[in-house]
């Protein structure tokens, strides 16, 4: 699943920010390991509560806003970058904050310097 992996925006003005995607990304990365078995249930608890408390406590969280959601449809209409919604959408709130995208995603990677966005890979 190209967005599980936690894409971390850096920012010019704030550091350690993420998008309000990462959130639900980040549990469905956790539930796809419980389905699996390569976590347990206390396990992933666990990683969900400290993930949580450290959005809460050291990450400025970017909403997502319509506006976001149809930058996101430009991005995708290059069928050759071979963007997913949700990578599109990433990449959308990048480009309206002026962020570099950090990120473990080699497709995300390839698509950033296609669409004028700053990438970090990790």
């Amino acid at each position: 699943m190209a967005s599980a992996a936690v894409a971390e925006v850096q920012t010019a003005r704030t550091a350690n920010t993420i998008t309000a995607r990462v959130i639900t990304d980040f549990s469905s990365a956790l539930a796809i390991k419980l389905r699996t078995g390569t976590l347990t249930l206390p396990d992933r608890a666990a990683a969900l509560a400290m993930f949580t408390r450290l959005s809460t406590d050291s990450l400025t969280i970017l909403p997502i806003t319509p506006a976001h959601f149809r930058t996101a449809v430009t991005f995708t209409t290059p069928h050759h970058l071979g963007l997913r919604a949700g990578d599109a959408l990433h990449l959308a709130i990048c480009a309206a904050h002026g962020a570099t995208l950090c990120t473990l995603d080699r497709r995300l990677v390839e698509a950033a310097p296609h669409l004028g966005i700053a990438i970090h890979p990790l």
